[in-house]
């Protein structure tokens, strides 16, 4: 790919590929009603962007800004062995005022 700035991380990825999940909490209600900030599950491979244009895409809103986590999974026992559950990634998405709502209940 000579001449292109664009990093490739994965596969491309469709909008429906990207959001797994919303993550529904009594924290993530709070930032809802307060800051209509929008917590979703990801696919790990999918930068910002792609998240940006998902969710705009998914639920017809417009987003103002993505901000990304990525999480560790926590360790578990299963009977006499420790395992781990996967790692995942975490993106809060902050829609603009003049957008509607996401109703992800």
């Amino acid at each position: 790919m000579a001449g292109t700035n664009k990093q490739t991380r994965g596969p491309e990825l469709e909008p429906h590929q990207v959001v797994l999940r919303p993550l529904v909490t009594e924290k993530s209600t709070h930032q809802v009603s307060r800051y209509r900030a929008y917590p979703f599950e990801v696919n790990p491979w999918a930068t910002k962007d792609e998240i940006k244009f998902a969710i705009e895409t998914l639920f017809n809103v417009q987003v103002e800004k993505v901000r990304t986590q990525n999480r560790h999974g926590k360790k578990r026992r299963y009977r006499f062995k420790l395992g781990r559950l996967p790692n995942w990634k975490k993106a809060i998405v902050t829609l603009k005022i003049d957008s509607p709502g996401i109703d992800i209940v």
